[in-house]
Formats: structure tokens, C-alpha cells, sequence
């Protein structure tokens, strides 16, 4: 599902509610460079990946760096990261590369193009740690990242539902059904759960400490404009710190003993 997100400056109603001024289009792409260019960067490499294993003969998503917590613990830490932009299947690619599609220019919208590329990267990060610590089986997929950005718009709709107004209560109950539709359908075989919620649970929280804070300025009389009072250049020390915890907890989940 595609979620329509306000323009980041709108005039306030009578009601009290926030709705967008128009505004010239614009091409989709020089709008979401960060959705788009994860898209392009995930797509180029399956290709690669296909290309591989078309002149070998041989699945070698393991080599390519998919989640193994075996070779983590003999000091491949980039597999915290690389199993985010590796997909098992052409289906696997589709179904995840379609959600951040759907869902990838609202957040850039609000959170700005390098906040939303970092809650991508920290939220599958994220994922693949609780994958790490609770799933003893290789995974790879950007499915913890597309779990992030909707906890992310979920937490973000939810902190500013009095400035959305019915809005926004609309579009946080149709995220809240989603992620638990998703959730219940990550039970099935074969899918890390794990990682969906991990990254969910990162999404929220980076929101939470990290994410947009709008407010109304009143410009003149019946003109208003919203104004991030928490700005990207204000919260990296923040981020920083979402980082080193991330990372104690990489250590916590190589250290559960496998099949615990």
C-alpha cells in the first residue's frame, strides 16, 4: 500500500488539522533520490547475483555475504550489513523492493533524504542482529529495513496525531494492520520473524529519539508553517548513539550459545 504524506509545508485549517498547498510536480525521482537509489542498488545487486549463479551452477548467496552467525563469530562483521541488500529469489526481491516503493517516499518525505537512508541502514542493521541472536539459520533480505521505515511512519504518524488530525489516525491504524498482517505472515516457514521485528522495534525507537519533530509557526494571520525542531544537523549524537548501542548488542547476540 502507498501512503500520502502531506507537502512538509501546509497551511493550517479551521478545523486545526494540516493539509497540503498544491504544488508543481516534480519527477518521483529527484523527489526520493534515497528511495530510488536503494532500489537501483538492490536490484543491481541481484543481478549480479543471478549472473553468478547462472555460470556457476551454484547458489552462492552465502559467499555473497548473507547472515551466518558461523562465520560472524570468525570475524566477518560485514554480514551485520550485506544480507540487507541480498535477496533468496526473484518473489523475495519484489515483495520487498515493491514495499519500499510503496511506503519509502512518505518517510523520505518527512525525515528527509540522510535521515531516512540512516533509519534504513540501523533498522536492518537492527534485524540482522535479532536474527543473529534468535534465528540459527542463514537469512538474508531487506525486509527488517522495509519493517523499520513502517515502524518508523507508524511512530512519527502517532507522535504527531494532533497536528494530522484524522489524517494521520487513519494512515496509524492502516500501519499498525499491516505490521501485524506482516508479522503473522512471517510465522510461516521459512521466514525470519526475528528480523521483521527487530527492525520494526529500531524504527520506532530511531523515530522516537531521532525522527522529525513538526510544529505550526504561525507566519500571519491564516498562514502556517511547519517547522522541524528536530532537524537532521541536531541529531547525530544521537544517531551515534543508537550506533554503539546496536553495536553492544551484536556482541550480546554473538554471545547467546547457537539453539538457545
Amino acid at each position: 500500500m502507498s501512503f500520502i504524506a502531506p507537502d512538509t509545508q501546509p497551511a493550517p485549517r479551521e478545523t486545526g488539522t494540516v493539509q497540503p498547498p498544491p504544488r508543481a510536480p516534480r519527477p518521483a525521482w529527484s523527489q526520493f533520490r534515497g528511495t530510488y537509489g536503494l532500489i537501483a542498488v538492490t536490484v543491481a545487486v541481484f543481478a549480479a547475483q543471478w549472473i553468478t549463479e547462472y555460470l556457476t551452477g551454484t547458489n552462492l548467496l552465502l559467499e555473497w555475504g548473507a547472515k551466518s552467525k558461523p562465520e560472524i563469530l570468525q570475524g566477518q562483521l560485514w554480514r551485520f550489513v550485506t544480507p540487507i541488500f541480498l535477496h533468496v529469489n526473484l518473489l523475495h526481491i519484489f515483495v520487498n523492493m515493491y514495499s519500499l516503493y510503496a511506503i519509502g517516499p512518505a518517510v523520505e518525505r518527512f525525515f528527509g533524504t540522510p535521515r531516512f537512508l540512516a533509519m534504513y541502514l540501523l533498522s536492518g542493521v537492527s534485524g540482522v542482529i535479532f536474527s543473529v541472536a534468535f534465528n540459527p539459520y542463514p537469512s538474508a533480505g531487506a525486509s527488517g529495513s522495509i519493517f523499520g521505515l513502517l515502524g518508523a511512519l507508524a511512530a512519527f504518524l502517532y507522535l504527531h496525531r494532533d497536528l494530522f488530525g484524522r489524517f494521520g489516525r487513519l494512515q496509524l491504524r492502516q500501519l499498525i494492520i499491516v505490521a501485524l498482517l506482516n508479522l503473522g505472515l512471517g510465522l510461516m516457514p521459512g521466514i525470519d520473524n526475528w528480523g521483521h521485528l527487530g527492525g520494526l522495534l529500531a524504527g520506532v525507537a530511531l523515530t522516537w529519539f531521532a525522527g522529525p519533530s513538526l510544529h505550526v509557526v504561525q507566519m500571519a494571520p491564516g498562514e502556517g508553517r511547519l517547522i522541524d525542531q528536530r532537524p537532521w544537523r541536531s541529531v547525530g549524537i544521537t544517531l551515534l548513539i543508537a550506533t554503539g548501542l546496536l553495536s553492544a548488542m551484536a556482541l550480546g547476540a554473538l554471545a547467546i550459545p547457537p539453539g538457545s
